[in-house]
């Protein structure tokens, strides 16, 4: 019975590595149709809007915004950055508003395989899936993946579905601003607007913009070139 049920456990193991490299590999070449988190919103009676634009077509102030805002290191860890997890456990030991260390690419794992939920087992997986985007696919295709399936307001996916929303055009031209400001809703997008922002989403896309400039100048952005 012991051993029947290590079998099992090692067949189930194999079988899930072997499934998720697949799928990994299948979405380095074709688009994700559909995210866990669109069909939660579908289930929530929400209708879902996404435009796919490949990266080369994205205006570079966006990538930059992203970087600038959500991971400085992008171009130079590889998946994971001990540094912004070291701090975001200092920040909260001291105690407020819980911060996380999460990567773009841990994001964009997230993002095209699990869902939003899950806790530690979903992080587990994260992890896993992190390390599989960052080998097969690279950088480049990690932030086109990411711009593409972020929710960047209630039932809007993706910088250019948001861009179109927010300001009435597509995201192969976007000023730096509002780069910035669709960079500032990433974090809440149920919760924040990129047009016409107010208090701290205003304030958390000025900074932003800023800081995407220091991005550009020290080619922070240089793997995406």
């Amino acid at each position: 019975m012991f051993r029947r049920a290590i079998s099992l456990a090692v067949k189930t193991v194999i079988g899930f590595v072997l499934f998720s490299v697949a799928w990994v590999g299948l979405y380095r070449f074709v688009n994700p149709p559909i995210t866990f988190t669109m069909i939660g919103d579908l289930l929530g009676g929400h209708s879902i809007t996404q435009k796919w634009l490949p990266l080369a077509k994205i205006d570079p102030d966006m990538a930059r915004a992203v970087i600038a805002g959500e991971d400085a290191r992008f171009c130079l860890h590889n998946g994971f950055d001990a540094k912004a997890i070291e701090e975001a456990y200092r920040r909260n030991q001291k105690g407020g508003r819980i911060r996380g260390g999460s990567t773009i690419s841990q994001q964009t794992a997230k993002n095209a395989f699990l869902i939003q939920g899950g806790g530690y087992v979903r992080k587990a997986f994260e992890a896993w899936f992190t390390f599989l985007i960052e080998n097969l696919w690279g950088k480049k295709r990690i932030m086109e993946v990411y711009l593409n399936v972020a929710e960047t307001g209630i039932g809007t996916y993706g910088v250019n579905a948001g861009a179109e929303r927010y300001f009435g055009h597509d995201a192969t031209t976007l000023t730096p601003i509002e780069a910035a400001r669709i960079a500032a809703v990433l974090p809440l997008p149920k919760k924040r607007a990129a047009i016409a922002p107010r208090g701290f989403t205003r304030r958390h896309g000025s900074a932003i913009r800023a800081r995407a400039g220091v991005v550009r100048r020290s080619a922070l952005d240089a793997c995406l070139r």
